[in-house]
């Protein structure tokens, strides 16, 4: 048997958790590759035009993995942290079977559809149990995932601090979902625009999801969408660690466009742009726009410096 992970959504926030369950309860797996224009000509091609780009990747990445593993892995989540997520997110394994119904495609999931703080850990068991792997292996196969996560991500903040700390370049927040920045269509062209102009890339994603929500809450007690509180936290404890604020958001996502007006008009000392990357987008509108950019908190910074100089 052999399952098959779609690199899209929310991998990137549990790929970690995923791959070491299915390792340590011995089940082989593929990952779908890296996101190309022709894995998102495909997801475009099965999905409605309404759909954000996230989920037409889903769909181009699930499209490449049919008829090379038994089952597709698409996990259902509509909460999250006690936070209800994104409606695409409630509906993903239907989704996918209705995109894919004459392909009778085999879905394998769990189902997080409540806000108890255990639903996660009792899913998983009830996916294990359908697999035919015994319980005591079950747990173990968990709590070693659960742990490889944690290690991941507590070392990607731990190096990002320590660039923070440590740097004298210029630092521009991204402030992205993980599906988004995490995503080589998607989020790699604007790092490595940013690294091109000598900049120090800054990843919103990366501050720890619980200490994000809890800081978000000094921005907004009514926003429900626990990854948006966690980017609105992740601004608000590195607000003045950084010299400008870059908002990317897939076209047409709903809960970024309430987030990104929230934050423009809550930090408006900041410099701050917005991106929207659609299926259709190039990288030389893009690179130009985020040169302006650049140019500006460079003026910025050396009128301050000089308004300090002034000042001695």
């Amino acid at each position: 048997m052999k399952i098959g992970i779609p690199r899209a959504l929310l991998y990137h926030k549990h790929h970690k958790f995923w791959t070491t369950f299915f390792d340590e309860i011995g089940v082989d797996y593929i990952v779908s590759p890296e996101t190309d224009k022709q894995i998102v000509a495909n997801g475009s091609n099965r999905a409605i035009d309404e759909a954000c780009l996230p989920s037409k990747i889903m769909l181009g990445q699930v499209e490449w993995l049919l008829d090379k593993c038994d089952y597709i892995f698409v996990p259902r989540q509509k909460y999250w942290l006690k936070y209800e997520m994104c409606t695409k997110f409630w509906a993903l394994p239907d989704l996918v079977n209705t995109t894919f119904r004459d392909k009778k495609v085999k879905l394998l999931y769990y189902d997080i559809y409540d806000r108890k703080v255990y639903r996660e850990r009792k899913a998983v068991y009830k996916m294990g149990k359908y697999l035919g792997v015994k319980r005591s292996q079950i747990k173990y196969a968990y709590i070693m995932a659960k742990q490889a996560q944690m290690n991941f991500d507590m070392l990607r903040e731990q190096q990002q601090k320590a660039v923070l700390e440590n740097s004298d370049k210029t630092k521009i927040l991204i402030v992205a979902h993980s599906y988004c920045v995490g995503d080589k269509y998607i989020g790699e062209p604007i790092i490595n625009a940013v690294k091109a102009l000598g900049c120090e890339p800054i990843i919103a994603d990366y501050i720890d999801e619980r200490e994000g929500i809890r800081a978000s809450q000094g921005v907004t007690t009514t926003m429900q969408w626990p990854y948006n509180r966690q980017l609105v936290g992740a601004v608000e404890l590195l607000k003045d660690k950084v010299d400008g604020i870059i908002l990317v958001t897939a076209f047409p996502c709903g809960t970024d466009s309430m987030m990104d007006e929230l934050l423009i008009r809550k930090y408006k000392d900041k410099p701050m742009i917005t991106l929207t990357v659609d299926a259709q987008s190039g990288t030389a509108g893009m690179e130009t726009r985020l040169e302006s950019f650049v140019d500006i908190i460079e003026l910025k910074k050396q009128a301050q410096q000089q308004s300090e100089i002034d000042g001695e």
